[in-house]
């Protein structure tokens, strides 16, 4: 864990502690952090869009989803 100081928009900070419902300023960061990471990686997902062969038979999979 790496300890640093940073100036923080106390308004940006009290809105999204109204927003989220997460109690303080270091659990924000936090939270800010691992939705940065989230997002980036979704896009990389998005990326392979048309990259991948998929072979197989949709309705049967769509069948079986009750079994």
């Amino acid at each position: 864990m790496k300890r640093t100081n940073i100036e923080l928009d106390e308004e940006k900070i009290k809105e999204l502690k109204k927003m989220t419902g997460i109690k303080t300023s270091k659990a924000i960061i936090d939270y800010a952090l691992k939705e940065l990471i989230r997002k980036y990686n979704q896009h990389k997902i998005l990326d392979l869009k048309g990259k991948i062969k998929w072979e197989g038979n949709l309705e049967t999979m769509r069948s079986m989803r009750g079994i």
